[in-house]
C-alpha cells in the first residue's frame, strides 16, 4: 500500500536534487568564470587617469584568465551614471565598475545620489592611488604656488579653473584651493580630465589641480606648468616638485584613487578570483614600469581591506565637502 505522504516526499526530493543541480551549475559556471567578454564601466571619458588604468588593468585580466575585459566609458554627472549603472546590473561578473574617489566624495556632494557603496557594491581591489597637482598654462606668469596666488588675486574675475567633473579630486582641490586662499575663481567641470587638459592646453581655462598620470606627459613636453602636488609628501615621479602645504597652502591633503568593484552579491569565487589577478599584476616588471611613469602607487590588498578604505574614504570625504560650501543637486 503507498503511504499518503509518498508524494509529498517525492516531491521534497526533486526539489532538493533540483536545488543541489542548481548550486552545482552555479559552482561550475563561477570555476568557469569568465566565460564571456566582460565589461569594465568607466565614469569618465577616454584619456583620463581612470581610465589609463582601468584599461592596464583590463589588460592584464584578459591575458591572465583568457577572456576580452573591455573598457566601457560612460562619462557623465560626476561618474554617478556609470555607478548607477552597474549597481543596477546583474551580480554575475560580467558588469563591473573601475570605481574612483569621486564616488566616495559624491554620496556627500550630491543631494540625490541613488547608490550606496557599501550597499550596493562588493569591493575587488584598490587599483592604484595617485596624486594630484597643480598645473597651470605655460601663458601664466607664475613658477611656483605663492607667485600663482598672487597672479590670480589679481585676476580673480578673469580665470577659470577645470576639472574632470563636479565631486571628482580634482574639482574639491580646487575648492579646497580656493577656501585656503579666498579665491572667487569660476570652476568648469568636464566629463574627465582628458578634455579638462584639453582645453588646458589651449588656454580656454587656466588651471586645474588634475591627476599627475594625465597631466605629467603634457608637464614634461612643455605643454603645462607644474606647481605643486597636492599631497602630505612628495611625489617618487617628480622629487623636485613641492608639496601645496610646503608651498605655505595649509592644511591641504588630497589624493585619488582607483579601484575595481562588482554589484552587490556577486559570487565570492569572482571576487577573489579577479582580486588575485590584480594583485599578480602588480608584481609585474612591465605594470610597475608604467606605473612608475604614471606617478601610480599599488599596494597588494584584499576585498576586505578595499572594503574597509572605501567606508573611511566616505567618512573622509564628507567634511571636506562640506567645509569647501560645494553642492551639487
Amino acid at each position: 500500500m503507498t503511504s499518503p505522504h509518498a508524494p509529498n516526499r517525492r516531491r521534497i526530493a526533486q526539489a532538493i536534487t533540483a536545488s543541489l543541480a542548481f548550486a552545482a551549475l552555479g559552482a561550475a559556471a563561477q570555476a568557469s568564470y569568465p566565460s564571456k567578454p566582460v565589461r569594465i564601466i568607466v565614469g569618465f571619458s577616454a584619456g583620463g587617469t581612470t581610465d589609463i588604468v582601468a584599461r592596464l588593468m583590463a589588460k592584464e585580466m584578459t591575458a591572465a584568465l583568457g577572456q576580452s575585459f573591455v573598457v566601457d566609458n560612460r562619462p557623465g554627472a560626476g561618474s554617478n551614471i556609470a555607478t548607477d549603472f552597474v549597481a543596477a546590473a546583474p551580480p554575475d561578473g560580467y558588469t563591473l565598475l573601475f570605481v574612483a574617489v569621486t564616488s566616495t566624495i559624491n554620496q556627500t556632494l550630491y543631494s540625490n545620489v541613488k547608490f550606496n557603496l557599501e550597499r550596493d557594491f562588493d569591493a575587488i581591489a584598490l587599483g592604484a592611488k595617485v596624486p594630484n597637482m597643480l598645473v597651470v598654462h605655460p601663458s601664466v606668469p607664475a613658477n611656483n604656488v605663492k607667485d600663482f596666488i598672487a597672479w590670480a588675486r589679481a585676476n580673480d574675475d578673469k580665470i577659470a579653473y577645470a576639472s574632470s567633473g563636479s565631486g571628482t579630486s580634482i574639482h574639491m582641490a580646487g575648492e579646497l584651493f580656493k577656501a585656503r586662499t579666498g579665491l572667487k575663481t569660476q570652476h568648469i567641470p568636464y566629463k574627465g580630465s582628458a578634455p579638462a587638459v584639453t582645453d588646458l592646453i589651449g588656454g580656454q581655462v587656466q588651471f586645474m589641480f588634475d591627476n599627475m598620470p594625465a597631466s605629467w606627459p603634457h608637464v614634461q613636453a612643455g605643454k603645462l606648468k607644474a606647481l605643486a602636488v597636492t599631497t602630505k609628501t612628495r611625489s617618487a615621479t617628480a622629487p623636485d616638485l613641492p608639496t601645496m602645504e610646503e608651498s605655505g597652502v595649509t592644511p591641504f591633503d588630497v589624493s585619488s584613487w582607483f579601484g575595481l568593484i562588482a554589484p552587490k552579491g556577486t559570487p565570492k569565487e569572482v571576487i577573489d578570483k579577479l582580486n588575485k589577478v590584480m594583485n599578480d599584476a602588480f608584481d609585474k616588471p612591465e605594470v610597475k614600469e608604467a606605473y612608475a611613469k604614471l606617478g601610480a602607487v599599488a599596494e597588494k590588498n584584499s576585498p576586505q581591506d578595499f572594503s574597509r578604505f572605501i567606508q573611511s574614504e566616505v567618512k573622509n570625504w564628507a567634511p571636506i565637502v562640506k567645509a569647501s560650501g560645494a553642492k551639487v543637486d
